[in-house]
């Protein structure tokens, strides 16, 4: 995919070529995504299935069922602990990710990183407005206005995966720098607008808590085991402090160092990033969904989810809300910017990732359960219109993913063609002397095996010609 050219160096490209770093990077993500993103839908149907059949009392023990230390104020439900506990791993995956972007992806040039981010505050801020909207007309709840903002980063990637083969790595990582900037948005609403009884004493000991974890970490200290209980120990005092607890795996994932010293192979995020994302994606985000996603289904519940407004609003929010706010917030960056969309594209490739970020599975469910937490009923019709959202998301996604794709898969062939087969794509070495040198090598040895079958064939009709 060659990337259009520029106007005099003065225009950006939007949606151009990837650098092969960011490619192969995006690549490996995209592996571990597409795993996690089956697990925690697998993870999501058993939920349903457990609390709609009559093994909903026991599912309900389980969940309900409370463990850990009274003294510490750690006596919490199975739920709350995959809540509370195994989600920071998430967030911690997502605070490496952001600073990553920061620091080496998309985000790192203020120029690429504007419609990204614009289009990921469109995305985030249209869906709230389109619920405000309807609580308040239809007299509802306001309180879950910030259940429709976020894009589940895992189940989207996943989507576009295995539904969007053919499309350009470009698209990809617009889809996971959105994802990015979503998570870091959400991540402060939760502290800001969900957090209550702020204890400013706890909330202190973490922050120097925090300031110990920086400080060891860049000053090379190594070893699991000063770190993981120290992380545990942050955590701890920010559940304690009233500020959820998953900000702590945020804060400790941005401290992380994402550049590369002389004698290293990868910078210790990429490597921690490595080690923990299969963790998250394979069991933090599953195990948080099988305790989350539960909500009992039937006809009535169907009903409340498209004629209550707080229901309602989720739904809409999700499906067209994101998709206006994404595919706009877009449009208007690079209308009135020196933004320009790559040629080879369409912003009907936009529009598909658009209705993709409507994927709202995990951060939606989190800020449901934070937003009712006194109204479990109405909690539950709001994971049922996550549900119900997230769903209509993906197949109608789907669709156009697999349109687009058809006509794409040309670009994505041009991207991963390797003729001389080192390992890098040749669109990489176009300014490469040694790549073009094995190129001639190649297409001259390939002469010469066809000027040999020539021989042989010439050969061949002599004698077939010749006397009987």
């Amino acid at each position: 995919m060659t990337p259009p050219p520029r106007d005099n160096g003065r225009r950006s490209v939007f949606l151009g070529r990837l650098p092969l770093g960011e490619r192969t990077f995006l690549a490996d993500a995209l592996r571990t995504e597409t795993v996690g993103g089956m697990l925690l839908l697998a993870a999501a149907v058993v939920a349903l299935l457990l609390a709609n059949t009559p093994a909903q009392g026991l599912y309900e023990d389980v969940r309900n069922f409370h463990l850990g230390p009274e003294a510490l104020h750690l006596n919490l439900s199975v739920a709350d602990w995959a809540k509370d506990g195994l989600l920071t791993v998430f967030f911690f995956v997502a605070g490496i990710e952001l600073k990553r972007e920061l620091v080496a992806g998309e985000l790192r040039d203020p120029k690429a990183a504007a419609l990204p981010i614009v289009s990921a505050v469109c995305g985030m801020v249209v869906p709230a407005l389109i619920y405000v909207a309807l609580a308040v007309g239809g007299g509802g709840d306001v309180r879950g206005w910030a259940i429709p903002m976020a894009t589940d980063i895992a189940f989207a990637l996943g989507v576009l995966a295995v539904l969007g083969t053919g499309l350009p790595s470009s698209l990809r990582a617009f889809l996971l720098t959105l994802a990015v900037v979503d998570d870091l948005g959400a991540i402060v609403i939760i502290a800001v607008f969900y957090s209550a009884g702020i204890s400013f004493a706890a909330l202190g000991a973490a922050v120097v808590g925090l300031g110990l974890f920086w400080f060891l970490h860049h000053r090379g200290v190594r070893g699991w085991y000063v770190y993981v209980p120290l992380a545990i120990v942050v955590w701890g005092l920010m559940h304690a402090s009233g500020v959820h607890a998953t900000v702590a795996g945020v804060a400790m994932g941005l401290m992380l160092r994402c550049t590369v010293r002389d004698g290293e192979h990868s910078s210790p995020a990429e490597h921690i990033e490595h080690l923990v994302r299969p963790v998250s994606a394979g069991l933090a985000v599953p195990v948080f969904a099988l305790f989350a996603a539960g909500v009992a289904v039937s006809g009535g519940a169907m009903t409340e989810v498209f004629t209550e407004p707080e229901t309602l609003g989720v739904v809409l929010g999700l499906l067209a809300g994101k998709t206006l706010g994404v595919f706009g917030g877009a449009w208007v960056t690079a209308r009135f910017t020196k933004a320009e969309l790559n040629r080879e594209l369409g912003w009907a490739d936009v529009l598909a990732v658009a209705v993709l970020a409507g994927i709202g599975f995990t951060v939606s469910l989190l800020i449901s359960e934070l937003a009712f937490a006194d109204d479990a009923g109405l909690a539950d019709t709001a994971k049922a219109a996550v549900l119900t959202g997230s769903l209509l998301a993906t197949v109608c996604a789907g669709i156009l993913l697999k349109f687009r794709a058809r006509r794409h898969r040309s670009l994505l062939d041009e991207e991963e063609r390797d003729e001389d087969g080192d390992g890098v794509p040749d669109i990489y070495e176009q300014d490469n002397p040694e790549y073009h040198l094995r190129m001639a090598a190649l297409h001259e040895a390939k002469a010469a095996k066809h000027r040999r079958l020539a021989e042989v064939a010439g050969r061949r009709d002599v004698v077939d010609d010749g006397p009987a």
